[in-house]
């Protein structure tokens, strides 16, 4: 059998006990004759008749008193959260010991659990959440059944605005789409479901990171690949904190849609800086519009970009106020402005100097990774290896005349220390 994720049910009394159990449950709510009818019923598919087996041993009278519970469960019923819980739990495990996970019938059954929970009305969803998750941990972890479960879930989060509530993670997501036994279409609209719900609760950097999951998942040359290419790219542009665009340019189903009318802007920010950008906004007015890309964002984006790209060629040196305001097409006034912006946004670290009217770059990011970056790394790399080799020269002739590293350290400490001395 395909391994579960535990969860407990303790239980106590024979079958038949426990299913009278869970049935008195479910009639809490109803009339004192429909309670009579549905016990009578009850006895009549329990009740042996004379020489029949008892119902221990006959799997088809199990599952027709069970049907029995589940058709009069219309709710997730009248009782404190630990007896909800418990009902469920106990519900779930004689499902799974009657039919097998992956029979038609264990989903009908599963389906109609889903919408009888997610309708059900609550004022306290968090049992909703438990019956939930207790539900996909009880369905064994290969099962095409998890599929429809956590969409339940992720509805009734949404619902009530608690999402975070179910910690969702994207390695998650790839692992369980690796052991769910689903189609291909199944998994992509799985991963649609969650960046639509993550885009509706107001989440849109976090639906980010599926959505590029949900293009990769789809036929590069089919319609809803091209769809969501663009839908992709028009996010990446639109949301502020996005700035690797050289990951997303990379993309297969990216470059397939090279011929659309937003290719060229991806281009310019992943290359170019404010004044290629300028040029493109000017005649494509109606593109952003169309794209919901809103112009002064979109400036401050590239200005970043273009900020943290200089950055990258100034890396242990110190950068004029002048460059960067004569590559931003800002005033100087406003250099000191921007250095904070981009070193909030990660893409560089350095102390600025009023009194220099510089920047000393301590590192920044590049945004593409091609041939020009390697060999920029691979110099500063040398003049690395350089500078420890006179180090190590150093500290090896100290060793040769007889002194220590702590002798060579103490010796310049003396003699600024004489230097000082004497100024004073």
């Amino acid at each position: 059998m395909s391994p579960t994720d535990s969860v407990s049910v303790f239980a106590e009394g024979t079958f038949e006990e426990q299913i009278k159990e869970l049935l008195d449950y479910t009639a809490r709510s109803n009339s004192e004759d429909e309670r009579t009818a549905l016990l009578q019923s009850f006895k009549d598919i329990v009740k042996a008749e004379e020489g029949a087996k008892p119902i221990e041993e006959d799997e088809d009278r199990r599952r027709r008193v069970f049907e029995l519970v589940l058709n009069n469960t219309n709710g997730v019923g009248e009782g404190s959260e630990q007896e909800i819980e418990g009902f469920f739990n106990l519900l779930y495990s004689h499902l799974f010991a009657l039919w097998q996970a992956d029979s038609s019938e264990t989903r009908k059954h599963v389906i109609l659990l889903l919408g009888v929970t997610s309708a059900s009305p609550s004022d306290n969803s968090s049992v909703k959440y438990r019956i939930l998750s207790n539900l996909f941990n009880a369905i064994p972890r290969s099962s095409a059944l998890r599929l429809p479960v956590y969409t339940t879930l992720l509805q009734v989060a949404a619902a009530n605005s608690e999402l975070e509530l179910l910690a969702l993670s994207k390695s998650d997501v790839e692992r369980w789409l690796k052991e769910w036994q689903v189609s291909d279409e199944e998994k992509s609209q799985f991963l649609k479901t969650i960046v639509d719900t993550l885009t509706q609760a107001g989440q849109p950097e976090f639906a980010y990171e599926y959505r590029i999951v949900y293009t990769l998942s789809l036929p590069p040359s089919s319609p809803e690949s091209r769809s969501a290419a663009i839908d992709t790219i028009a996010a990446a542009l639109r949301l502020p904190t996005i700035f690797d665009f050289d990951a997303l340019y990379n993309l297969d189903a990216i470059i397939a849609v090279k011929d659309h009318e937003l290719f060229p802007l991806l281009q310019i920010f992943l290359n170019n800086g404010f004044p290629e950008f300028r040029a493109w906004a000017d005649s494509h007015s109606v593109v952003l519009q169309s794209y919901q890309l809103e112009r002064p964002q979109l400036e401050r984006k590239i200005r970043l970009l273009s900020f943290s790209s200089l950055g990258f060629d100034y890396i242990g040196h110190d950068l004029p106020y002048s460059t960067i305001a004569s590559t931003l097409q800002i005033d100087s006034s406003e250099v000191d402005k921007w250095t904070i912006d981009v070193i909030r946004a990660g893409l560089l670290s350095g102390k600025l100097s009023q009194a220099t009217q510089n920047l000393h770059v301590y590192g920044s990011s590049a945004r593409k990774f091609e041939r020009e970056q390697w060999e920029a790394l691979e110099k500063r790399l040398l003049a690395w290896k350089a500078g420890l080799a006179s180090v190590i020269e150093i500290v090896a002739s100290a060793q040769k005349r007889g002194g220590g590293v702590a002798e060579l350290v103490q010796a310049p400490r003396n003699e600024q220390g004489t230097q000082v001395e004497g100024a004073a």
